[in-house]
């Protein structure tokens, strides 16, 4: 891409949860936006959206290359299904595709990052650069200072994950089945296929013959492709829980020597993107309501786990909508700008 002092940005799926969220990151960090372009589909074409002192109006997406004419970065956040009609088109017409989909995070030719952990891989790109898993942002936003100390041979994981993952909609879903529940109406079901206020249940994501859903294959499979370590063995469960916003995840590592946590501590707070939250006599450790909202990603109970000597445990809260969404993809575009 060339280098320009500012750059034509288009934000695909913008009146998406993630879409709203990469127009409030790009303004707040002052990216160097000389256009910004809104596209959605039809349903919200000539809708207004604030961006500094401008009213933009969104445009309906179309999959002609001659819709990204002239433009230098396009930010993607509308479903896989859509990523894969448009992005070839955009990459044709001369732009860089940040893509937060599924549709090309394991193509070999497509980088997957996360900038504070492999950003060196953003050189390689083709035109296109996948943005991770949400839930494999967070985790290895927590492990890969560590990995990079000390070899990784285990991880075991269980996530509790917001609504937020699953879009606006799954969002207010939230908010409409705790007050009918609490005001003793029936629970109406749209976003989720079971009540997710007051409740709890498995990823709401197909299921595969190994008994392991999507989501949990998914960061399994892109934690190798970022570590560039196919042989470190991963288990996952994930779980969705009734929370607005941010994922939290309960972690045991397993090294390949005894760790302690007064190292692992000092590694994690000297780590970019990463807070220490860690106060075992106030019983004060990361909470998704304290993550929400914040770009880093909070990690404390950090201890020796007690079934294997060279393992610790973490609990770990990062905002699913920020460093798990937008905002990785906008820092991914800064350091395309930057080199």
């Amino acid at each position: 891409m060339k280098k320009k002092t500012k750059y034509n940005v288009a934000i695909v799926g913008v009146t998406g949860a993630v879409g709203q969220e990469m127009v409030k990151i790009l303004e707040e960090r002052k990216f160097p936006v000389a256009k910004l372009r809104l596209l959605a589909s039809s349903r919200s074409k000539g809708k207004e959206v604030k961006f500094e002192s401008q009213k933009i109006k969104i445009e309906e997406l179309t999959f002609q290359k001659s819709a990204f004419e002239g433009v230098d970065i396009v930010l993607s956040s509308a479903g896989s299904s859509v990523s894969k009609q448009f992005a070839p088109q955009a990459v044709q017409a001369g732009a860089v595709v940040i893509d937060n989909t599924s549709a090309f995070r394991m193509d070999p030719e497509v980088p997957l990052v996360i900038p504070e952990i492999n950003a060196g891989d953003i050189a390689k790109h083709k035109g296109m650069i996948a943005n991770p898993n949400c839930s494999a942002i967070i985790m290895l936003m927590a492990i890969a200072p560590l990995y990079k100390k000390r070899k990784i041979r285990r991880v075991i994981c269980a996530t509790y994950q917001s609504a937020s993952g699953a879009g606006a909609k799954a969002m207010r879903e939230l908010e409409t089945q705790t007050k009918d529940f609490l005001e003793g109406k029936p629970v109406q079901k749209e976003a989720f296929p079971y009540q997710i206020a007051f409740n709890l249940f498995s990823h709401n994501s197909p299921v595969s013959d190994n008994g392991y859903n999507e989501e949990e294959l998914k960061v399994i499979q892109e934690s190798m492709k970022i570590l560039h370590d196919d042989k470190i063995k991963i288990g996952i469960t994930c779980i969705r829980v009734p929370v607005f916003r941010a994922h939290s995840q309960a972690i045991v590592v397993e090294f390949d020597q005894k760790p302690s946590p007064e190292e692992a501590r000092k590694i994690l707070s000297e780590a970019p993107g990463v807070c220490v939250v860690d106060d075992p006599k106030k019983n004060y450790f990361p909470m998704p309501i304290e993550a929400s909202g914040k770009d880093g990603v909070l990690v404390g109970r950090i201890r020796k786990d007690l079934s294997h000597e060279n393992a610790l445990a973490l609990f770990v809260a990062g905002d699913q909508l920020r460093k798990g969404a937008a905002l990785n993809a906008i820092q991914i575009a800064e350091v395309l700008v930057k080199s």
